[in-house]
């Protein structure tokens, strides 16, 4: 299973947050005045080309001639000149930005549905026999040495051992250790579709002033899962993508989780409300109505394990299932696994509460989702939903002969 790597403690970030007061009409002129200047300033000083990563190519006017002020389009530019400002701030339009940037009409789920009424232990990875009682002896059924997690009711310290009771009734040497926390990662809920991609670090990782690995960083940073953001434009330097966030802020593509808005449902679904699988960016999205309204990470099929692309329909939902693989050389269990959604043979949407980090490919070939997130797509989803999995990246083989009946 994947591990988080080890982050030191990132610099505190940078970014100012602006507050405006109230002010009068007077004072809005005024401010507007400066707002003017400062980009006009800004600009002269050949910051347009730091910002948008192109230096841009207006002509220069003829003398005399007006420029148009900031927030004029080419289309209504009758008596004045599309330049300087004016220019720059149509060049962000065009891409979806405007200043300030409109923020996503998003919130949060509700914190509860990341609750769980169960306790998890993870079992040593050797055969651990099951027992009448602590300090009992053995009631002849064992787990065998694999990828173990195991519910339990009661647990008891013997002054020679501690000891796990499980729903049983059976007992367990505590040979291993207890799960103490469960990921509290949330996606967001959605009240309007947003205009451009947007998406999460999956990865702590600088923002850079400009695309590529040599350009100076700004001195803030993206933290896992802390925030989302909007893309207004991907560029390829160095021989990797970069998303540009902001004026004058670029991340690099593959350190991020990025979900593109469909304005279609997929091929062979001719219904208005479906979930979107993205294998190369490891997100999923909940359409209805066309319309987004939850969007979050995941963790889907790791090679040779991939998750199936397809269109496929919720078959058998289930507030919790015991899976497992008997195949001694990859024997895993797992007790209570909350909130499946069942929508190709074995292959399921579900939580798992044995992972601490999403935005990797990492299980059996389900699409893994934190608790919360799954405990929301179930109290939405019914069975006969549309799933639609797809790899825009082409990397995910398609053979029907490589895709197991099993999966976790």
């Amino acid at each position: 299973m994947c591990q988080a790597n080890p982050l030191k403690n990132p610099p505190a970030s940078n970014r100012n947050v602006n507050i405006v007061p109230k002010t009068s009409s007077g004072n809005i002129r005024s401010m507007k005045m400066m707002l003017f200047s400062l980009i006009l300033a800004f600009l002269l000083a050949g910051s347009a080309t730091e910002i948008t990563g192109v230096r841009a190519q207006t002509a220069e006017p003829e003398s005399g001639a007006v420029v148009c002020a900031p927030g004029i389009r080419p289309e209504t530019a009758d008596n004045c000149i599309i330049a300087g400002p004016s220019a720059y701030l149509n060049e962000l339009e065009d891409l979806g930005l405007t200043l300030p940037q409109r923020p996503l009409h998003t919130r949060r789920p509700d914190p509860a549905l990341t609750i769980l009424p169960y306790r998890y232990f993870k079992l040593d990875e050797e055969e651990v026999p099951q027992l009448t009682g602590p300090e009992g002896g053995q009631n002849g059924q064992v787990y065998p040495p694999g990828f173990v997690y195991v519910s339990y009711v009661d647990r008891v310290d013997t002054g020679k051992g501690i000891y796990y009771m499980l729903e049983s009734g059976a007992w367990i040497a505590g040979r291993g250790a207890r799960v103490s926390e469960i990921s509290a990662i949330q996606g967001l809920e959605f009240r309007s579709t947003p205009n451009n991609p947007f998406g999460w670090a999956f990865e702590y990782i600088p923002v850079k002033k400009a695309p590529g690995y040599n350009t100076p960083e700004i001195g803030v940073y993206l933290y896992p899962f802390a925030e989302v953001f909007q893309v207004y434009d991907t560029k390829n330097v160095d021989g990797a993508d970069w998303n540009m966030i902001g004026p004058g802020e670029w991340v690099e593509a593959r350190k991020v989780a990025i979900v593109t808005p469909k304005k279609a449902p997929p091929q062979g679904a001719a219904v208005n409300r479906w979930i979107d699988v993205d294998l190369a960016e490891q997100t999923l999205a909940v359409y209805d109505n066309n319309e987004i309204v939850f969007a979050t990470v995941i963790a889907s099929g790791l090679e040779p394990f991939w998750t199936r692309p397809g269109t496929f329909q919720i078959y058998l939902k289930k507030e919790t299932e015991n899976m497992r693989n008997n195949d001694p050389t990859d024997f895993y269990y797992l007790d209570n696994v909350p909130w499946t959604m069942y929508f190709d043979k074995a292959r399921a949407l579900h939580g798992a509460y044995w992972r601490t980090r999403f935005g990797y490919p990492q299980s059996h070939g389900c699409v893994n989702l934190s608790v919360g997130d799954a405990h929301w797509l179930y109290n939405w989803a019914s069975e006969g939903d549309w799933v639609y999995v797809h790899d825009p990246s082409g990397l995910t083989p398609t053979d029907p002969a490589l895709y197991h009946d099993w999966a976790y």
